[in-house]
């Protein structure tokens, strides 16, 4: 069970990955002041009940003026009708319609960036390729000059930070610092962009929100606008860089599935689904109890911390057959890992569009390719998430 983690050098901490699930489902963290929850139907039940369990967590806090402004607007910390209107709105964006766009912008774009890359025998499939790709479709999306995509990279910096979420002492003051310091050029870039677009509006993302409204008809404020674009492109454009990169190293250690899946492409969608399952990118995701509650038989007070492990809850044997199995044709395949409920992950589909487009594309211009053995991947240091940063990778 411990091969897959050993082999790519992964933290100890990711226990699921090494088939050590904890036989309590639900356990309080002293040294973090936060309940750990960790079985699938635990997990499943409080993601499902946002009345119980609230996402916005930060109320937990003694958030100062200024954090507050790097928050409010956030749709992770929205909740209830409020939270369902904003998703509405922003839905718009990611239509059925949309993807069908979509679709012919990343097959165009994506074969003229593998132009660039023909005759190499190794490149970094990340740095090379799949986060130029994601970034200009999200300046596209948002309406951001594609030259500056570079600005989106201070995302990639709050999934570098090695803080755990804590409610003790100030803990919670070290967490949020370092999710919210990083980004502070890419909202000052973003407000840029949002004053010109306030102006004189274009068919963009950024110039939508302007007209976002909230349930009583106001506006968002200049810096929730900020903080809603943040929040997008945190939920949007790392995901398809780090779902590939994290689909070749499955693909590496369980050839007999890639034999599958090169002989039989219909089974890419479903790949991608395994790949969240097993190896699931954003693993942890936290709420703030709005009242008594028990889990698993176990009570928790209101106003107390929660983690919810999305990572672990996605191999509970409770929930899924031989689940440290990796296995392209798993069905069915009811993983946590885009969430679930109110919160479920926006950027869902337009993630599934750009991998299954773009895994197709490299595949058919490099039949051959595989992970580099001379060059250890690189993954993201938070503790929250599991993702490749940089991965080489060999064509022949």
């Amino acid at each position: 069970m411990t091969a897959f983690a050993d082999r790519w050098g992964l933290a100890p901490d990711k226990y699921w990955l090494r088939g050590q699930l904890p036989q309590d489902k639900v356990v309080f963290d002293e040294e973090h002041g936060v309940w750990q929850v960790t079985g699938y139907p635990e997990v499943l039940a409080a993601l499902n009940d946002s009345e119980s369990f609230s996402a916005d967590s930060t109320r937990l806090f003694d958030v100062d003026e200024e954090q507050a402004k790097l928050i409010k607007g956030d749709m992770a910390q929205m909740n209830g009708p409020e939270h369902i209107h904003m998703r509405r709105q922003v839905g718009r964006a990611f239509s059925p319609r949309a993807m069908e766009d979509l679709e012919l912008r990343i097959t165009g774009l994506g074969t003229e960036l593998l132009d660039k890359l023909a005759g190499r025998e190794r490149f970094d499939l990340l740095g090379d390729f799949i986060d130029d790709l994601s970034g200009i479709l999200f300046s596209e999306l948002l309406g951001t000059p594609a030259e500056h995509r570079e600005m989106f990279k201070a995302v990639d910096q709050t999934m570098d930070a090695d803080v755990q979420m804590s409610t003790v002492d100030s803990g919670g003051e070290e967490y949020f610092d370092s999710l919210l310091g990083p980004l502070l050029p890419l909202r000052d870039f973003l407000g840029d962009i949002i004053d010109e677009r306030s102006k004189d509006p274009k068919d963009d993302l950024l110039s939508l929100m302007l007209e976002f409204r909230y349930l009583d008809g106001a506006p968002m404020a200049r810096d929730e606008v900020i903080n809603f674009a943040v929040a997008v492109l945190g939920a949007g454009h790392l995901t398809s860089p780090i779902l590939i990169g994290n689909t070749m190293l499955c693909l590496e250690s369980f050839p007999e599935q890639a034999a599958k899946v090169r002989a039989d492409r219909g089974l890419v969608p479903g790949m991608f689904e395994e790949v969240m399952r097993y190896f699931t990118p954003a693993t942890t995701t936290y709420r703030a109890t709005e009242t008594d509650v028990e889990i698993a038989g176990v009570g928790i007070p209101r106003d107390r911390m929660v983690s919810l492990q999305l990572g672990a809850a996605n191999r509970d044997p409770r929930q899924f057959t031989d689940p440290d199995v990796f296995d392209v044709t798993r069905a069915p395949n009811q993983h946590l890992g885009y969430g679930r409920g109110a919160h479920y992950c926006i950027g869902a589909a337009m993630a599934r569009v750009e991998t299954r487009i773009v895994f197709n594309l490299v595949l058919d211009r490099f039949p051959q390719l595989r992970v580099d053995p001379d060059i250890a991947p690189v993954f993201f240091g938070s503790p929250e998430f599991t993702g490749v940063r940089s991965l080489a990778v060999r064509t022949t």
